[in-house]
């Protein structure tokens, strides 16, 4: 029984730490905000800004040393939407830069006063990405790391029986009629500040409003009073520079808290005895009781009791300040969110009724109660569909003060990836051939996306030129875009022309996309027929599968998806692939290479006929034509012409002179091997190679054979340097690199082979 009662001690111990938190003294609480400002002083939207970005791992840039970023990153936002989540959200990137930009100018305070609409059409998830939001920032606010704190008042009956004189008779009697009254309320002693004190000696006031401690400070002295609390640091030059701390010298405390204060400040001759009542404690948030958070559905109906009181703290408060009437205990349901979250969830039915209530309330931060002005300084929060914005039409000073934040489709082919992963099983990965899942989820988006793009065709110009690679509307490239991927089928004119203004176009398109196509909903159920026609245990998912499934059997999909979609994304694949076993069966002299490309470097220099001694080598050169024509077929390709291979010849020569050895070598002191100019010829240099290497196979009936045959007995009566060849490239294709298991990359060689497709992309 010790035991059990010992237990029982323990939980309820546990349970009213957490529920009541540590009340601090005034005093107390100017402690903590001298020693971590940044951390204490903070409104609700600085903390839903540190919650969000606690939550949202940035990724490693694809493209660190690109001059032309738009820094549109790579944000891992699992932990936010995700973990822990019954329904999880899955944020594409483009969603996910278009979120953290938002949050980034909340913090700012430029944007403090407007209501923020999440708006998406049906099955685009606004829902499961609000909830599991709010869950989030719940579970923030209630830890150490989120803790915000609110005022609450302990009037104290002892030093509030020290009125002046005139006061005491009125006072004592009012006293003696509320002790009796309340005599009943327990003896519990408590510890505050060191001193054993009766929780009967005070009247504890909460304020509704949840006021932050710091406007209990006389607005006109917060400066001077902030100058003398700070150390002249970092930290104290944003507080007074900073619109994001704008708050503090702005705001004012409630309408109760004001009144208290007034009241006592005349009652109390030591100004100490006032800030002695004032007490601070961790603001708690809970969603279900709407406190810190209230979200309302479409059938919620308005509370019928708009004006909220306390009818037994108010007679306290009464009693206490003789019948003054100078304090009025009133407040309404949004005091309960100040400095929270107030959301709506889909503008509709009564949420469109609640979304223009907030029109004034949002522009001037004020709600009337009565003939009391109440603050109400809350982050608002909406969802709504496209055709319900003819509930704002006509209110054009209202939607100034609104942000729409655009939550469409998913238009990111690693996210759409991901949700059918988290749905049927991360094992769906072992069933299909690489990349034939990701093609799935790009026919899906490419029903999303708009058929024509401005943006590209003003980069790209012609898209025939592409046609082994991209269908003729560009949707594959962007596609590519939106993930943060640059293809490598693009020519080197083109990856030169693609400079940030150019990537701001394009991203800014997809604002106008994902609002229409196959929903969210609808694409799962799609998968879902797609994967149970075609899975087996014994033969993987491939690109036939998936040709067949969207043009012979699920001919009612054809209309969503761009004419000729299909077969463009089958000759994208094919590049791929290809690609992939010709760097997989290439092996070279990585010292040739090298010295070929630094000869060239050094030989661009001089005109042709001379003889010089190569300075990054020391072997001793015969510059001619055929000599300079040699590598420039290695770098260029063997049909390109002599216009061409000129062109490039004095390109590179300024580039050697303007800054690989000016800058990079002389002043840098790199090694040759180690400059800009250096890396780009060898990597052309190795693709030129590459685009040969199957040649010698191709003819070759036994090396088909020996592919399928590896890992099998029969692959032994081949020819060592057929088994040596097959060896290298499926256990090449078996690395990390690309995924592959033995079994895939025998079927993936074949497939090549077979199809001839060194000869389809041959240039």
């Amino acid at each position: 029984m010790a035991e059990i009662e010992s237990v029982l001690k323990q939980l309820g111990q546990t349970i009213v730490e957490r529920e009541k938190g540590e009340v601090l003294s005034f005093d107390e609480y100017l402690r903590l905000l001298a020693e971590r400002p940044a951390a204490m002083m903070r409104n609700v939207f600085q903390l839903f800004h540190d919650m969000v970005k606690s939550s949202v791992h940035l990724m490693p840039d694809e493209y660190p040393d690109d001059p032309e970023s738009i820094n549109y990153v790579n944000y891992d936002t699992r932990k936010l939407f995700v973990e822990d989540s019954d329904r999880p959200f899955f944020a594409d990137r483009l969603f996910a830069n278009r979120l953290m930009s938002h949050v980034s100018a909340m913090k700012s305070g430029a944007r403090q006063n407007k209501i923020y609409i999440f708006e998406g059409p049906p099955g685009s998830g606004k829902s499961t990405f609000l909830n599991n939001l709010l869950m989030k920032f719940e579970q923030y606010a209630n830890t150490q790391d989120g803790r915000c704190y609110e005022v609450v008042w302990h009037l104290d009956r002892r030093t509030l029986g020290r009125f002046k004189e005139h006061q005491v008779g009125p006072f004592l009697e009012k006293l003696s009629h509320l002790l009796d009254e309340y005599e009943l309320e327990s003896q519990e002693w408590i510890h505050s500040r060191n001193i054993l004190q009766r929780s009967g000696d005070f009247v504890e006031v909460s304020c509704p409003s949840h006021d932050s401690p710091l406007l209990m400070i006389d607005k006109h002295q917060r400066r001077a009073f902030f100058d003398n609390l700070f150390q002249n640091d970092a930290f104290k030059w944003e507080l007074f520079t900073d619109k994001e701390y704008e708050w503090v010298f702005r705001d004012s405390p409630c309408t109760i808290c004001t009144s208290l204060f007034q009241a006592l400040a005349a009652r109390l001759e030591d100004p100490e005895d006032l800030f002695r009542m004032i007490y601070v404690r961790p603001m708690r948030f809970n969603r279900r009781l709407g406190e810190g958070i209230t979200v309302f559905n479409p059938g919620d109906r308005p509370m019928r009791q708009s004006i909220l009181t306390n009818d037994m703290l108010q007679k306290k408060i009464d009693l206490l300040l003789g019948d003054s009437n100078e304090v009025k205990y009133l407040y309404s349901n949004f005091a309960k969110t100040n400095n929270g979250i107030y959301a709506l969830m889909d503008v509709k039915s009564f949420n469109a009724e609640r979304l223009l209530e907030l029109h004034n309330i949002i522009s001037e931060g004020i709600h009337k109660v009565e003939d009391i002005e109440e603050n109400v300084r809350s982050l608002f929060i909406a969802l709504m569909n496209p055709e319900d914005q003819r509930t704002i039409e006509g209110f054009h000073s209202f939607t100034d003060r609104i942000e729409f934040i655009n939550i469409p489709y998913v238009m990111d082919l690693n996210t759409e990836v991901e949700i059918y992963r988290n749905i049927f099983g991360k094992q769906i990965d072992n069933m299909f051939l690489p990349r034939v899942l990701h093609n799935f989820a790009r026919v899906i988006i490419s029903s999303r996306l708009n058929i024509k793009s401005d943006a590209l065709l003003e980069w790209i110009g012609d898209p025939e030129k592409y046609r082994l690679y991209c269908d003729e509307h560009l949707q594959i490239l962007k596609m590519e875009i939106y993930t943060g991927h640059i293809p490598a089928w693009l020519t080197e004119e083109d990856r030169k022309r693609l400079n940030a203004k150019r990537r701001r176009k394009i991203i800014a398109e997809s604002e106008h996309e994902g609002d229409h196509g196959f929903s969210g909903r609808e694409s799962i159920k799609i998968f879902s027929d797609f994967f149970a026609a075609y899975a087996r245990r014994d033969k993987m998912i491939n690109m036939l599968h998936l040709a067949t499934f969207f043009t012979r059997w699920r001919k009612d999909l054809r209309d969503s998806i761009p004419e000729g979609f299909i077969d463009s994304l089958v000759h994208n694949y094919d590049y791929a692939v290809l690609q992939e076993v010709k760097e997989s069966l290439y092996y070279y002299n990585e010292q040739q290479i090298d010295r070929d490309v630094l000869h060239y470097m050094f030989a661009v220099n001089f005109e042709p006929g001379s003889v010089q001694v190569c300075s990054f080598t020391g072997e001793k050169l015969e510059i001619t034509e055929d000599f300079l024509a040699g590598i420039e077929g290695r770098l260029l390709g063997a049909k390109v012409d002599r216009y061409t291979r000129m062109a490039f010849r004095q390109e590179t020569q300024k580039e050697y002179t303007a800054r690989t050895l000016t800058q990079e070598i002389m002043v840098e002191g790199k090694d040759p091997k180690d400059t800009g100019l250096f890396q780009s010829l060898k990597e052309r240099y190795v693709f030129n190679l590459k685009e040969k290497v199957l040649e010698p196979f191709l003819e070759n009936a036994n090396f088909r054979r020996a592919i399928k045959d590896f890992d099998t007995d029969a692959f032994k009566t081949y020819d060592k340097r057929i088994r040596d060849d097959v060896t290298f490239l499926i256990n090449n294709l078996s690395t990390n690199k690309y995924h592959y298991t033995k079994q895939c990359a025998k079927e993936v060689c074949v497939y090549v082979i077979d199809n001839d497709l060194a000869k389809k992309f041959q240039t």
